[in-house]
């Protein structure tokens, strides 16, 4: 593939890294990306990875907009309230960069559809809030051989990891075989979360 004019000049500081240059700017921009939830995690993930060119970006989220997600979901605005996550996350990614290729599953993962959801795309990030959704994404990566960018976030902490056990590591599940009682850790919703860490986690 070829860069446009345009596209050099947007990709211009990457393009001077000698650790990225022509060639790595390329992989980004002939990757696919798929970005599983579009909340407080999702936020910064979908916009950096935009921003940096990624060539197919996919956005898994069936959750509608409320005024308690404003405080650190980056990704929409007072004017989303009440509408699809998915599709204001298209509009907010389209506005950052129209040269990527968004594509949105306003649906919830299940056992259903996690595999065809996930099998077209080069590498998953998990931007999700809670665990069945999460050892559902490792699984189906796991079965998949796909890798697994995790995050999550709790009050003042915070975690990220790549799993990708087809490469030699661990899989989420084998640091964490069973997922914790329901009910024993507690959501954003229950134990609140600082705004600005979900930005630094994603």
């Amino acid at each position: 593939m070829q860069l446009s004019n345009d596209e050099i000049r947007r990709y211009s500081r990457h393009l001077i890294l000698p650790e990225v240059g022509l060639p790595g700017q390329k992989k980004i921009c002939s990757t696919s990306v798929l970005c599983i939830g579009a909340g407080g995690l999702g936020s910064p993930i979908a916009m950096y990875l935009a921003a940096a060119g990624i060539g197919k970006l996919g956005i898994v989220d069936f959750d509608n907009v409320d005024f308690s997600n404003l405080q650190r979901q980056i990704l929409h605005t007072d004017a989303d309230v009440g509408r699809p996550k998915a599709q204001s996350a298209k509009e907010t990614i389209n506005g950052i960069n129209p040269g990527v290729e968004v594509v949105i599953h306003n649906t919830r993962l299940t056992s259903e559809n996690a595999l065809d959801i996930i099998k077209p795309y080069d590498i998953v990030v998990d931007g999700t809030d809670n665990f069945p959704t999460r050892y559902l994404t490792n699984d189906a990566c796991v079965l998949l051989k796909k890798p697994n960018v995790y995050g999550s976030i709790f009050r003042f902490e915070g975690q990220a990891s790549v799993f990708a056990p087809h490469l030699g590591g661990p899989c989420y599940r084998c640091l964490y075989p069973e997922p914790p009682p329901p009910g024993m850790v507690p959501s954003c919703a229950e134990g609140g979360v600082l705004g600005v860490l979900p930005g630094i986690i994603g």
